[in-house]
């Protein structure tokens, strides 16, 4: 016996199927919408300054969306990876985010030769090979929820040819320097959820 073939039409297409197989289509459907893979997911989220596991780092805080990028968690690599020139001193860099350390990073390992930042995108943790050098903003929120205390940090933002910022975490200001200074880096990277 030959199925009865239904004819729909969906904005402007048009098509034929059998009646059993547009019940078995419908109710598929319900399941796929129905089952706990789509489900909204929630997550823990470890306290600010706790290890985040399996996100290599601590918990430094909800950033919210800014420009084209999605609100995230930042993660702060537990490390101190040691003291970089930033780099290319009296070279003009396109590293001038003051919140998005991740497309001054790219920038930065683009144009070659800018030690801090090559540090910071190398470093590895949990598998995450996504790591940044901070932008002025994100070292801010460090200081801010005191996740580093003392010492001064590259960001990755550039002031001028001649100068970038960086954080002094002992009395929490941000200044700029001379590229060739030789500071300490501390990667970042960013958790979408």
């Amino acid at each position: 016996m030959k199925s009865e073939m239904v004819k729909l039409e969906h904005k402007g297409l048009k098509f034929k199927m059998s009646r059993p197989r547009l019940a078995e289509i419908a109710l598929a459907s319900v399941f796929v919408q129905a089952s706990p893979a789509n489900a909204p997911q929630s997550i823990a989220v470890p306290a600010i300054g706790e290890y985040w596991p399996g996100q290599g780092g601590v918990n430094a805080g909800y950033v919210a969306a800014c420009g084209d990028v999605p609100a995230h968690y930042l993660i702060l690599g537990d490390k101190d990876l040691g003291e970089f020139e930033w780099g290319r001193y009296k070279e003009e860099s396109a590293a001038t985010s003051r919140w998005n350390g991740k497309a001054n990073t790219d920038a930065l390992i683009a144009a070659g030769g800018h030690p801090a930042a090559e540090a910071a995108r190398a470093y590895t943790a949990d598998v995450h090979v996504d790591f940044d050098l901070p932008a002025a903003a994100q070292l801010y929120q460090a200081w801010v929820h005191g996740l580093i205390v003392e010492g001064a940090y590259w960001s990755s933002t550039q002031r001028s040819a001649h100068s970038a910022f960086f954080m002094s975490f002992g009395g929490g200001n941000q200044y700029i320097s001379v590229k060739s200074l030789e500071l300490r880096v501390r990667p970042v990277r960013r958790y979408f959820i």
